[in-house]
């Protein structure tokens, strides 16, 4: 449903199609000045002030100042208004006409009168397509005289001066007509931005030979250089987004899908097609009535989102980030529906209309991506392959034909005469390796209407699909080639209600549809590794041994199928999975194994990173819903391509080594006890491992070192960690050092680690928090060992602060050498705490409900304490504190963060080793935690005296441990 906004733009892109070029009039700027009035009372002002140069400029530019901000916010009063966000930059651009020819005016009339006709002023850019954001740059492009004159210089300078001391950010350059042609043959960048030029005032002579010229000894006869150069940059600009458009923090202008996308193709089309204006590519049939709306609405919607952007954020920021997204979607007149919220309805339009730039570049360039090449051939080369062209049959089809590697329609009319053609033309190129002519995908979008219900049911269309999906040739790049022509969402109704759908968060890097394919792309990348794969060594293990490969692939393709719905998304999915899997042509075994993979999608993630492993009550839970084998390697692989498709540098050996314990701890248990590697093997597999690593140690060394773990740690911690920690426990040792930090940050992208070497005792991890939090640090992440001889061994990862490695490792020490101070008693934890001004935004872009729960079911030795809440910075100090004060004692934590939310858990006991199960005080427990959680904890703390630490108490109060089993007590 659209909005009225939307409707609004809609009917302005309609209008413009059938409309002439706005005149200035029409742009309701009028009213806060008359363009020659401007004009009249600036050159008033220098005759007032004459012979007062300086009273003049300060009295001009203060004028000058007044109309560029009642205009720029006149503009913005009507972008709210009507909601045009084209017309918002042609207003701003009409204002910086007036502003330029107004001050041209004073300087040839007025302060220079020699000059007024020895130069123009002419916009290039976006300034001169006649559109300007309220943040963007002005180019100017001053054209002078071969033989210049030094007072045309200083009128230039004057006007340029003017402009910098108003604010504006100003690019320019002063060059005569010859030179702009001379610099264009040479330079792309500048081509382009003559190619744009648009003239605004002076000796209009100068301007119209430069078209002449340009049109005529650069333009001519280079059109396929020009294509081919403008398609690579837009390639490379691509590759900067992940060669995506479904990034959910998207950038306007240069992102995959952006305006200036939009903006190659009519660079394209008025350089090659030699047009002025996007309607005339009707005319000459490059785009159909129809898809010239579908432009302009594309682009106007762009605009509108560009020009609120730069509104709110007060600057040219490109890129539309959390914070902003709420207030555009409000500003747009989104509303909240069932199962998305207004930010998500929003997004999801930006993101078919970024999708709609992608089909109008396709459609586009189907003639001329086939002229262009990467060596940048000659006109006659590009005519003599287009009349010339050979077209080679493919084995067992009819209906397409290879062309230069891309399959292609052998008649044009295939699709209309069998429907099914269309699943077909996939499969057809999927098993031959085959690219796709831009031509036939053409053919494909504009046959949407022809994948009706008839077709959905079709046996041979789905059994087509099943084995696109399932083949070993790069399934993910035709189900994306698929996604982007509009077939998958209309073969699959379901799919199309989660194509574009972004999830309001910060985990999620990408929409759900994007997500989905990504998943399929990791797990066809582990399938084609032959169990060899480096970074899933047990995942490419184990799907050499998966009976049925179509399970796993349609489970991995609909796992988040259900999202956006009022109900549990894993619980909805599966029901979708019980409807499609039979249309798919698969049984009722297949039929359930899906769904049941699909509904517990998350079990695995959730319980590896957010449970204590070491304890056997979680397994055992884990177990029980589990149940077999056959699913639990299954649930890892698809574990696995899920956590890998949510963003870049979401992945990491931590988590596998965490899937993997949990895996191997499981089929223990599902095997009747027996595993093929049992946890006492493996753990000494692990040593042994870890003692040949440590290369040029005495072998008592070795033995010491490698031996001072426990089995908990040695199975779920990274044989290359392992190892820095026995060298750094090493050195702690020889320097007889008490405390001792070692920091990192080249090992995780935006992430800085910090690991700490102290005796144990029930605060330190408060301590350690309470130091971050000091520094203004945001924990995102805590991994917590103790070492078999009554030490422990704590990593805190924290969320970057600095993009340089340099700097960010300053911090990292200097917060590591905090730690040590206060373990030390050199400094004092409380007094920091009190000095610190807590961090408060005034508007945070999301929402989490705060969650906390108490149960003595998830472990037999303790209780464990859950919450979830919204992440900031000092959150695990203020609960660790809390938790302190609740004369608690953590024996293990696990610390995990999903974007904007986190999620821990806290294994904790009484002073004396006991659960709480007193539900008075766990109900005191609730209340408590969830004050801290919402920053009302400050009222539970007042007139309380504040948890204290005595240095003399460290080391002396370590944590019992069972020398049996290493189970702490």
């Amino acid at each position: 449903m659209q909005t009225k906004r939307a409707e609004q733009r809609e009917r302005a892109a309609q209008n413009t199609v059938k409309a002439a070029p706005l005149q200035a009039d029409s742009y309701a700027m009028t009213e806060v000045f008359e363009p020659a009035a401007l004009r009249n009372e600036l050159r008033a002002i220098a005759r007032k002030n004459d012979g007062n140069p300086d009273a003049t400029r300060q009295a001009i530019l203060a004028r000058l100042k007044e109309v560029n901000a009642a205009g720029r916010a006149r503009a913005y009063e009507l972008l709210k208004a009507d909601g045009g966000g084209l017309e918002c930059a042609r207003r701003i651009s009409w204002l910086e006409d007036q502003m330029l020819i107004a001050l041209h005016d004073l300087v040839t009339r007025t302060i220079f009168p020699d000059t007024r006709k020895e130069f123009a002023i002419t916009a290039v850019g976006g300034y001169g397509r006649d559109t300007l954001a309220p943040g963007s740059d002005i180019d100017l492009l001053f054209l002078i005289e071969e033989t210049d004159r030094a007072d045309t210089l200083k009128a230039i300078e004057y006007i340029l001066y003017m402009l910098w001391d108003m604010g504006q950010k100003v690019g320019h350059a002063t060059r005569s007509v010859t030179e702009c042609i001379k610099l264009s043959k040479a330079d792309m960048t500048i081509r382009t931005s003559i190619l744009e030029m648009r003239y605004i005032t002076g000796r209009k002579a100068l301007a119209n030979a430069l078209e002449r010229r340009f049109d005529k000894e650069v333009v001519a006869d280079t059109g396929p250089d020009f294509i081919a150069a403008k398609l690579a940059e837009r390639d490379q600009r691509h590759q900067k987004s992940f060669d995506t458009r479904y990034l959910v923090v998207p950038n306007v202008k240069e992102g995959k899908g952006g305006l200036r996308d939009l903006n190659t193709l009519f660079w394209i089309a008025k350089y090659y097609y030699r047009v002025r204006d996007t309607a005339q590519l009707v005319e000459l049939g490059v785009l159909s009535r129809q898809e010239l709306k579908l432009f302009l609405r594309a682009e106007d919607f762009l605009w509108t989102v560009r020009c609120h952007l730069h509104f709110l954020t007060g600057k040219a920021e490109e890129r539309l980030t959390f914070d902003v997204q709420a207030e555009i979607a409000a500003a747009l007149d989104y509303q909240d529906r069932p199962g998305l919220s207004a930010v998500e309805r929003f997004m999801k339009h930006y993101f078919l209309v970024a999708k709609d730039v992608g089909d109008l570049t396709r459609i586009f360039c189907s003639d001329l991506e086939e002229q262009q090449a990467k060596a940048s051939p000659t006109f006659g080369q590009v005519v003599w392959s287009k009349l010339y062209k050979r077209q080679r049959k493919i084995p067992g089809s009819l209906e397409f034909v290879s062309d230069s590697g891309r399959i292609a329609l052998a008649e044009p009319d295939v699709f209309k005469k069998d429907p099914v053609a269309i699943i077909r033309f996939f499969y057809v190129a999927v098993i031959n390796d085959l690219e796709f002519h831009p031509d036939a995908l053409k053919v494909v979008t504009r046959s949407l209407s022809q994948i009706n219900a008839e077709l959905r049911e079709n046996e041979e269309a789905n059994r087509l699909f099943l084995s696109i999906l399932t083949s070993r040739n790069d399934p993910a790049l035709y189900l994306r080639r698929m996604n982007e022509a509009g077939v998958l969402g209309r073969f699959i109704p379901e799919f199309g209600r989660i194509v574009a759908m972004m999830q309001f968060n910060m985990y999620h890097h990408f929409t759900v549809d994007e997500h989905l394919i990504r998943a399929v792309a990791v797990l066809s990348e582990i399938d084609n590794a032959g169990g060899e794969s480096e970074l899933h060594p047990l995942a490419a293990r184990l799907i050499q041994s998966v009976e049925d490969r179509a399970v796993l692939y349609v489970a991995v393709l609909l796992h988040d199928i259900a999202k956006g719905r009022k109900e549990d998304h894993s619980i909805a999915g599966a029901r979708v999975a019980r409807k499609l899997c039979p249309r798919f042509g698969m049984t009722a075994k297949q039929t359930e194994q899906v769904a049941w993979l699909i509904e517990y999608h998350l079990l695995m993630s959730m319980t590896s990173q957010t449970r204590d492993l070491n304890d056997r009550k979680t397994v055992v839970d884990f177990v029980d819903k589990v149940q077999s084998l056959e699913r639990l390697n299954l649930l890892l692989i698809l574990t696995v391509c899920d956590i890998r498709a949510v963003g870049p540098d979401v992945w990491n050996g931590w988590k596998g080594q965490l899937l993997r314990t949990l895996y191997y701890e499981t089929e223990i248990l599902l095997s009747g006890g027996f595993s093929a590697v049992s946890r006492k093997a493996r753990t000494e597999h692990a040593i042994e491992r870890l003692e040949d690593s440590l290369t040029g140690w005495e072998d008592a060394e070795r033995r010491k070192y490698a031996n001072l773990q426990y089995q908990n740690y040695l199975l779920t911690v990274p044989l290359e960690d392992q190892v820095r920690h026995a060298r750094f426990i090493r050195e702690a040792d020889k320097s007889r050092q008490l405390f001792s930090t070692m920091v990192r940050t080249n090992a995780f992208h935006d992430i800085t680690e910090i690991t700490l070497l102290a005796p144990d005792h029930p605060r330190l991890l408060s301590i350690i928090a309470g130091a971050c939090a000091a520094t203004g640090a945001n924990i995102a992440d805590a991994q917590i060992f103790t070492t078999t001889d009554g030490r422990a061994l704590d990593t805190i990862l924290l969320n970057r602060a600095f993009d340089d490695d340099a700097d960010e490792l300053r911090r990292a020490n200097t917060i590591g050498k905090l730690i040590e101070d206060l373990l030390s008693g050199h400094k004092h934890l409380n007094q920091l705490i009190a000095a610190r001004q807590r961090e408060r935004r005034s508007v945070r872009p999301f929402s989490v409900p705060t969650h906390v729960s108490v149960s003595n079911k998830l472990s037999n030795i303790f209780t464990v304490i859950e919450i979830e809440c919204l992440d900031r910075t000092g959150l695990l100090a203020d609960v660790t504190q809390t938790l302190s004060e609740l004369s608690l004692d953590i024996q293990t934590a696990r610390i995990t963060t999903f974007g904007e939310k986190v999620i821990d858990s806290f294994y904790v006991t009484d002073l004396v080793g006991a659960k709480i199960t007193s539900e008075s005080r766990q109900a005191a427990i609730v209340e408590r935690m969830k004050a801290v959680l919402e920053e009302k904890g400050d009222d539970y703390r007042r007139g309380m005296p504040p948890g204290m630490l005595l240095p003399a108490e460290i080391g002396t109060q370590a944590r019992r441990v069972d020398a049996k089993d290493g189970r702490e007590k």
